[in-house]
């Protein structure tokens, strides 16, 4: 297992999604190391293009848009680990549920009708019932998440439930709770979790979507779908404003699929 995940060291592409990601990460954690700019006040001149001094120009106010894209992965981040967060839990233990249980018929059919249901409607239906917000938007997010989690850990259980060392446990006198807990659920995580990667980059782009809408984090919060948002009447005059941010947004989402991708391969 060692030797594999050194391995995966030996691709550019996946060092230099991992060189990508720590930056976002630290980026997250300290954004004052990437920029000295205030990113909620205007100080230049508005509409500047990119510069030595502004890399990615200034804003309609005057403000750092390069500043604001740092400040905004902290939002942008957060608000995926949320995300997936709840998925991964929520999902997790509705499908241990119904792969256990006889409650598998009617977590399975509320399943079947979360699939059908478009992943942006069904985060705007809930955020309509939460309210704005960067927290709420990424609670939505997640329930969208919710199904697929649930039906992924629910074939994983009824795959292993089945084994032979299961049942060699329950034979010894082992009870259902001891059994689920130590081999049902470390015999069927792997795929969740690897699914719970490659949903990072879903997250990130669903939150800027739903920032672009105007239904995740309040101006002036720097936040990558508001950033964009704020930019869209100036396109013509100031392409940096959007297309910047949005390669940044880009970059990260393909660094986040292509290294949970190449983990999953080598799992």
């Amino acid at each position: 297992m060692i030797q594999q995940r050194f391995s995966l060291l030996r691709s550019p592409g996946v060092v230099a999604s991992v060189v990508v990601l720590l930056l976002a990460l630290l980026a997250a954690v300290a954004p004052q190391l990437f920029t000295g700019q205030d990113p909620i006040s205007g100080t230049f001149e508005p509409l500047l293009p990119p510069s030595g001094e502004n890399w990615f120009g200034t804003d309609a106010v005057g403000r750092d848009v390069f500043s604001r894209v740092v400040y905004g992965t902290r939002e942008s981040l957060l608000g995926a680990a949320i995300a997936v967060g709840i998925g991964l839990v929520v999902g997790t233990v509705l499908g241990v549920i119904a792969g256990t249980t006889k409650a598998e018929a009617l977590i399975m059919r509320v399943v079947d009708v979360l699939l059908s249901i478009p992943a942006l409607l069904l985060s705007l239906s809930v955020i309509i019932i939460l309210g704005f917000g960067t927290t709420n938007a990424a609670i939505a997010v997640g329930v969208t998440s919710v199904a697929t989690f649930t039906r992924l850990a629910r074939s994983q259980v009824l795959t292993v439930k089945d084994a032979d060392f299961v049942e060699a446990a329950y034979a010894s006198g082992a009870s259902t709770a001891s059994v689920l807990w130590q081999h049902i659920l470390p015999n069927s995580r792997t795929p969740v979790i690897a699914l719970a990667a490659m949903q990072c980059g879903s997250a990130i782009l669903q939150l800027a979507t739903l920032g672009f809408l105007g239904y995740g984090a309040p101006p002036p919060t720097p936040e990558w779908g508001l950033i964009i948002a704020d930019a869209r009447d100036y396109i013509a005059t100031s392409w940096w404003l959007t297309v910047l941010p949005g390669l940044v947004i880009v970059v990260v989402v393909l660094a986040t699929n292509h290294l949970s991708r190449s983990l999953r391969k080598e799992a």
